[in-house]
């Protein structure tokens, strides 16, 4: 989002906490929070920084839900709320994407701590090992230089970036470029820019994720769901049908066999609208997911209103500290009523 947009968006909410919308125009049965990273802050050039939070937000962010006499689930439960009749209390479900290191080092010890439930959806390529956090790889090359040629399509380009607005509008521009290629044509791009930039993109990426063993400590808690975002984390709809289904029964059938139990929740990767297509959503109904989730904004409604495998995530934008603005969020009252899907199971 552009920073004017972001600060415009940011007036909305916090008016519609000061008249009241979030306390009086509550809809819908509950919320889903998405979250990627949680860290201490750093310092620096960070494009990435919407994608983060402290630990010490996340505490004050549970706190503040429990205050507001919300109920926390575990996604068995939301597909529950979702198809029944509407309860007295409204519910939030914290989920986590990625699987990044930092979740059982610095997340991990605030959600035990408060005893609450929580999802992860796991790439299974990253705790192999093998997984490509590209976009780390970027947002280094961007930060260190100053002078970046790379190919794009068949002609090299070249840019210029001294400082960190340019910086930010250049990894910006990069960012969609690649999330527009093909699987095989991204992995081409990336690998010429670490090349080129002396970027050790394997370990970088290994370094950044959990490893199995990390999973198995968090899969051995009962408040903890592991779910599935297919094997390599790639935009669904940069492939073919064939092979966005197997990355999605593959990704299920890795996890399944290192956890030995029924893998039943999924995330698109990326999750907004131009990273999947409805074709999607019934591969994760044949796939064998009780649930899939997005990342386009919403709340979650009962009584099958909602389509369990298209399911609406607010993504926390770790920029924002302030519970009036997630209050208002989780309410509901901030966006449009929520469309039947035309089925009491929420299927497509």
């Amino acid at each position: 989002m552009a920073s004017d947009d972001r600060w415009l968006e940011r007036l909305r909410l916090e008016l519609a906490w000061f008249t009241g919308r979030a306390a009086l125009g509550s809809r819908g049965a509950g919320a889903i929070l998405r979250f990627e990273r949680v860290r201490p802050r750093r310092g620096g050039f960070q494009p990435l920084r919407a994608h983060e939070i402290t630990p010490q937000f996340l505490d004050r962010a549970i706190r503040a839900l429990k205050r507001w006499e919300y109920d926390f689930l575990g996604m068995d439960e939301v597909c529950r709320r979702a198809v029944t009749l509407p309860e007295p209390r409204r519910f939030v479900a914290l989920t986590f994407d990625g699987a990044p290191k930092d979740l059982i080092e610095f997340a991990y010890p605030v959600l035990a701590h408060h005893a609450v439930p929580f999802t992860i959806y796991v790439p299974t390529a990253f705790p192999d090992g093998v997984g490509q956090a590209w976009w780390l790889a970027l947002e280094q090359v961007v930060a260190r230089e100053s002078r970046i040629n790379l190919m794009m399509g068949e002609k090299e380009q070249r840019f210029v970036v001294t400082d960190r607005a340019g910086k930010q509008a250049l990894f910006a521009h990069l960012e969609s470029w690649l999330r527009s290629l093909s699987p095989a044509d991204l992995a081409a791009a990336i690998a010429d820019l670490c090349t080129r930039y002396r970027i050790d993109l394997a370990a970088l990426s290994r370094e950044a994720s959990m490893d199995w063993e990390d999973l198995a400590k968090l899969a051995a808690d009962p408040l903890v769901t592991i779910g599935s975002a297919t094997v390599n984390y790639p935009v669904l709809a940069n492939m073919k049908d064939s092979a966005a289904l197997r990355e999605m029964t593959m990704g299920k059938a890795v996890a399944e066999a290192a956890f030995r139990r029924e893998i039943g929740h999924f995330a698109f990767p990326f999750g907004d609208r131009a990273s999947f297509r409805r074709s999607h959503v019934i591969m994760a109904e044949e796939a064998g997911f009780a649930s899939a989730v997005s990342t386009i904004p919403g709340i979650v409604d009962a009584e099958g209103r909602t389509n369990l495998r298209a399911l609406p995530r607010i993504s926390w934008d770790g920029r924002v500290r302030s519970l009036r603005m997630l209050r208002v969020l989780v309410s509901g009252a901030a966006f449009a009523p929520v469309k039947p899907t035309g089925s009491t199971t929420g299927q497509t």
